[in-house]
């Protein structure tokens, strides 16, 4: 099943489940900047509802998760769901409704009530989400972009990307593709006010970061793009070096 009937076919789902409370599905994050690759990528989207779902939808909404993941990228889904007035007026950190990633399959497979009844709350990294959405994110179903989602006050987008990197330093080693790309593009939209993909990030910081942090960054778009890569020694330096940089531009 190709990424745009796993969409569809999720899309249709949720219509069955929520009927005229799904507002749109709408997609983000790398397969809507262009640059989704299977191996290494997950498929982000937002479900939008006008009313919170009840019990039983949310239980139906991520059983049908769990049954496609089997066509799914390695990565899984990220799925928010969050209400309609949200996306029109932005709240920070944003409400949402229902959450699931593949971090959660193990707490979803386990006891998928307790799981759904617990996953609710705010989340800043949704700033992010609706500010990429606005950006080059799409509809499966639903209104436009431009006519449901409004504008997200950039001093949220920053503060969204700087929780995703403060302990960089300290984590960059055990997510070095991650935090290495993602150190790219925070310092990308406070310096240039792009907003990028990781993998744009990446390109973005070989053109404009001092040559001594080339090898790094390469090694990283190379393990982004599925090859074999060695990360330099000096990994927790350059995370060091690039939260100042950011820190500085803040």
């Amino acid at each position: 099943m190709s990424e745009s009937e796993l969409m569809k076919t999720i899309a249709a789902g949720y219509r069955k489940i929520l009927g005229g409370s799904l507002v749109g599905i709408y997609v983000h994050g790398s397969l809507a900047f262009g640059c989704y690759r299977r191996e290494v990528s997950d498929l982000d989207f937002l479900a939008v509802v006008t009313d919170p779902p009840s019990d039983d939808a949310r239980i139906r909404m991520i059983r049908l998760l769990l049954e496609l993941e089997r066509y799914a990228p390695e990565k899984g889904f990220e799925m928010s769901v969050v209400l309609e007035k949200y996306c029109r007026n932005f709240v920070y950190p944003t409400p949402y409704e229902l959450h699931y990633s593949i971090t959660h399959r193990k707490s979803a497979m386990r006891d998928i009530a307790a799981y759904c009844e617990g996953m609710r709350g705010t989340d800043k990294d949704l700033a992010a989400h609706f500010s990429v959405t606005r950006a080059v994110g799409y509809p499966i179903c639903g209104p436009a972009v431009t006519e449901l989602f409004g504008e997200v006050p950039r001093e949220a987008y920053i503060d969204s990307m700087l929780y995703e990197v403060e302990n960089a330093a300290e984590e960059i080693e055990a997510s070095p593709v991650y935090l290495t790309l993602n150190l790219c593009r925070v310092l990308a939209y406070l310096t240039d006010g792009a907003i990028l993909s990781k993998e744009g990030g990446g390109t973005w910081g070989l053109a404009k970061l001092p040559a001594r942090w080339h090898t790094a960054i390469r090694a990283a778009l190379d393990a982004y793009a599925g090859k074999n890569a060695e990360f330099p020694a000096d990994l927790r330096d350059f995370a060091a070096w690039m939260l100042g940089e950011i820190r500085g531009a803040v």
